[in-house]
């Protein structure tokens, strides 16, 4: 570790602060709502599986960028090349980008209800923009100001948040024993439920290169978003099955908040959407290198701002499995080469690894088919298994076919 990472680095309260205030977002109390037809119990065993294997695979992408101080995307060279890197630098900057869209328009819609039920403004636009400046700020803040000093004292407030929302939606207790409605299947609940963790794999280790140990990253990382993001799924489907609306604004008008409403609502979507921005800057410089992180997620920022001035978030959740269908065939490609074939170094020579992304793109197939299938365990977690032994395979009959060229036996 240089001086200026170890003078920098990043300790188990600072991962456990950022990734609990990552999880306090509207889009995932709006993701739990979505689970309201399988009913509380099931949905309740649905969310914590899920989260048990996304948040899992989320640290083990994390330990890489620990062990080798590499940002995630720069991670998939490993296994890629580093022509291969650049599709996926392509690929997450694009789902980044929508991210940051998507977390604006939910709280510019969430901020703009309140605001006409206060005083009879409907400015949804300067919602949005208002919102997406802010998270320009934060970012302008650095990596000191933003993830060090705002943002413990951010998750502190949200914290304190939670548990209010928490009491406005479970005070009465009752309707949760309602039976299912039905129209959604138990693998559906558990691929949206394991779909959210494992949306940050190709952001986690843009941080967790920044860590004091591994030990630290991946007690505070895993812990602080398992609790938060479990957390956050739980208000949401409460609601929704109580009083059939996750919106996060009703919720926080039920509790006579008020004005502190719009706060809240901003400062969990700011807390969350730097994040997207910033890694979408560090994607990009993988592939630019000698442009500045910084500055890029500030134009990402405006970007994203542009957008949600003109998409909906109807799609949201084909939004979420089009992400899960790239980039959990990816993550299962490169944590099988790192931990099981443990080749761990990035070589500059590899340019693309043809076999690595011919096993990926067998794995996307995979995962739509079993999305149709509608199978008890989802898609992620069968595609994640397939994709890793499949890749094995292949790896291990590469290993011999080349050792055989090199070595050719005597006629």
């Amino acid at each position: 570790m240089t001086n200026e990472t170890s003078n920098n680095a990043l300790g188990f309260n600072h991962f456990l602060f950022l990734w609990f205030g990552a999880a306090i977002s509207i889009a995932e109390i709006l993701t739990g709502g979505l689970l309201a037809p399988l009913g509380f119990q099931s949905g309740v065993i649905a969310i914590v599986i899920g989260h048990v294997v996304g948040v899992i695979i989320l640290v083990l992408g994390g330990i890489i960028g620990t062990q080798e101080r590499i940002p995630a995307i720069v991670s998939t060279r490993i296994s890629f090349g580093v022509y291969g890197s650049y599709l996926f630098s392509v690929l997450n900057v694009l789902q980044l980008v929508g991210w940051t869209a998507v977390m604006i328009i939910a709280a510019a819609r969430s901020a703009n209800e309140i605001s006409k039920m206060l005083w009879g403004m409907d400015h949804l636009s300067l919602w949005s923009m208002g919102i997406g400046g802010l998270v320009l700020l934060w970012i302008a803040l650095g990596r000191e100001g933003g993830l060090k000093k705002v943002n413990m004292l951010a998750v502190f407030l949200l914290f304190g948040i939670t548990v209010l929302l928490s009491n406005v939606v479970f005070k009465d207790s009752t309707a949760l024993s309602a039976p299912p409605i039905g129209g959604m299947s138990f693998g559906e609940a558990l691929e949206l439920s394991v779909i959210m963790p494992l949306s940050w794999l190709p952001l986690i280790a843009d941080y967790t290169r920044f860590a004091k140990s591994r030990t630290s990253a991946a007690l505070g990382s895993g812990l602080g978003y398992f609790i938060g993001s479990c957390w956050m799924y739980l208000i949401g489907l409460g609601a929704a099955i109580i009083a059939g609306n996750p919106e996060p604004s009703a919720m926080m008008l039920a509790a006579n908040l008020g004005l502190s409403a719009l706060g809240i609502i901003v400062l969990a979507t700011v807390t969350t959407t730097f994040l997207d921005a910033y890694s979408a800057g560090v994607s990009f410089a993988n592939i630019f290198p000698k442009l500045d992180e910084k500055r890029i997620a500030l134009v990402m920022t405006v970007i994203g701002t542009g957008i949600a001035l003109w998409v909906n978030i109807e799609q949201y959740e084909n939004f979420l499995l089009a992400i899960g269908s790239v980039f959990a065939p990816l993550f299962a490609v490169l944590l099988t080469e790192y931990f099981i074939i443990k080749n761990r170094q990035l070589r500059p020579e590899l340019l693309v690894n043809w076999s690595a992304l011919a096993v990926w793109a067998l794995g996307v197939i995979m995962y739509h088919q079993f999305i149709t299938m509608e199978f008890v365990l989802g898609a992620t977690i069968p595609v994640l298994l397939f994709t890793s032994l499949l890749y094995k395979i292949i790896w291990g009959y590469t290993k011999e076919w080349k050792s055989c060229k090199k070595y050719p036996t005597a006629s």
